[in-house]
């Protein structure tokens, strides 16, 4: 059924409107990074600095030790995302393959899981943490992120394991491959894609994640970088515009760099040659 010229046009005009909306905070952003003190105190401000400057990124560094938060925000952020794909892409099989009530329980898991906000998972959290004496240390960090991004990581990884035909897998059984050879060599490179997209959310969210690093880590030197982001605003709630407008454009680039790495990747036809001959 072919769409009107009217429609058509109506669904780009609303697209573009959303990417405008979407770019407009980022390319504000950098704007503002890149601003003198002057023209960021202006009652009339520009989208395009007159007088650019680095001052702002060099201040910011001079502040904060944003490299070693960085640091320590990429090691919680990689480990998590391993961690949380490598629980749950055989998990996500077994939801997928099996439909048991055991199948079922855990998808409702999944859902019931992504219902609970996280005010409500701190304090337990928290107590378990304490007890296996992992409060401020990024290690606990890493359990907390992988315990929040599970539930989401199997629901996408079971999606993706319905869409691969079951009959690739019976084919190879019937050329004499066994379950374990039929997974590695089958179903996991046609899974490619989605343990990519997966690993992606997982990634993105603990790096971008605040509110479990601010109450888990207390001393500076073990703090993630949205954290650090906070010691630019004063005990006022003045916030130091310039520094604080570079250092969270430096934050967001690792997620837009491995995202423009990686895209080609995920929206690539996840059954591309799997076609028996």
């Amino acid at each position: 059924m072919r769409t009107s010229r009217p429609a058509r046009v109506g669904q780009y005009t609303a697209l573009l409107a959303y990417l405008v909306f979407l770019a407009f905070p980022f390319l504000w952003l950098v704007s503002t990074a890149f601003k003198p003190p002057r023209e960021l105190g202006s009652l009339h401000p520009t989208w395009i600095p007159e007088d650019p400057t680095l001052d702002n990124f060099r201040q910011a560094f001079d502040e904060q030790p944003l490299l070693h938060a960085a640091l320590n925000s990429l090691l919680a952020a990689l480990a998590a995302a391993v961690i949380a794909v490598l629980i749950a892409t055989p998990m996500a099989y077994v939801v997928a393959r099996r439909r048991t009530r055991l199948a079922k329980a855990v998808t409702g898991w999944v859902v019931v899981g992504q219902a609970f906000p996280f005010v409500l998972l701190i304090i337990p959290l928290f107590l378990v943490l304490k007890n296996l004496r992992l409060i401020n240390s990024v290690p606990g960090l890493v359990l907390v992120y992988v315990v929040w991004a599970l539930p989401f990581a199997l629901w996408m990884l079971a999606g993706y394991v319905r869409a691969v035909p079951p009959e690739l897998e019976e084919a190879a059984a019937v050329d004499g491959a066994g379950r374990v050879r039929t997974l590695v060599s089958v179903t996991a490179p046609l899974l490619a894609p989605g343990i990519v997209a997966t690993g992606l959310f997982a990634f993105i969210t603990a790096w971008n994640e605040f509110f479990f690093a601010l109450v888990l880590l207390k001393t500076p030197e073990k703090q993630t970088l949205p954290v650090v982001l906070t010691h630019f605003i004063g005990a006022e709630g003045v916030a130091d515009l310039g520094p604080l407008a570079a250092a969270a454009f430096l934050a967001t680039l690792p997620s837009l760099v491995v995202f423009a790495v990686i895209q080609r990747r995920i929206t690539g036809g996840m059954l591309t040659g799997a076609v028996k001959s």
